[in-house]
């Protein structure tokens, strides 16, 4: 499984230009899911976003994590995130989970946001989805398990 996090200022998704969710300050998170990933690597990131301290403090440093300034987290599916790319110029799928496992998979991540006490907004699981965000500083992370 693998994520990336987008500290931002706002952002929100839309389909077929109809407005889906929208956060506010917070996370948003690109989800991408691999064929032998399991809820073990969903929970676990869950946990790690969570906690993630990549917020500045009142002396700027990035010391607060999404809990500690009160955001929200805007989840995306991705399927483009397992893609290959090792090889030519058009990238390879074989190592991205089906639909039939990355959906609930995906479900599954977002609840275990909640459960760590988290406003969670989602995107729609394999719609054409036009995503737009101010990125804030810009601050961009890679996480996976």
């Amino acid at each position: 499984m693998k994520l990336l996090i987008q500290r931002v200022k706002r952002a929100s998704v839309s389909v077929n230009d109809r407005s889906v969710s929208a956060i506010g300050v917070g996370l948003l998170i690109f989800i991408g899911v691999f064929k032998n990933d399991g809820k073990e690597q969903a929970a676990a990131l869950a946990k790690k976003t969570a906690a993630l301290r990549i917020f500045e403090d009142g002396n700027g440093k990035m010391n607060l994590s999404l809990k500690d300034v009160g955001g929200s987290a805007l989840v995306v599916s991705q399927f483009t995130l397992a893609g290959d790319t090792s090889r030519g110029n058009r990238p390879g799928f074989d190592h991205a989970a089906g639909p039939e496992t990355a959906k609930p998979l995906y479900e599954y991540f977002s609840e275990c946001l909640q459960a760590e006490g988290l406003n969670v907004e989602n995107g729609i699981f394999q719609a054409d989805m036009a995503v737009e965000l101010i990125n804030d500083g810009p601050v961009t992370f890679v996480l996976e398990k």
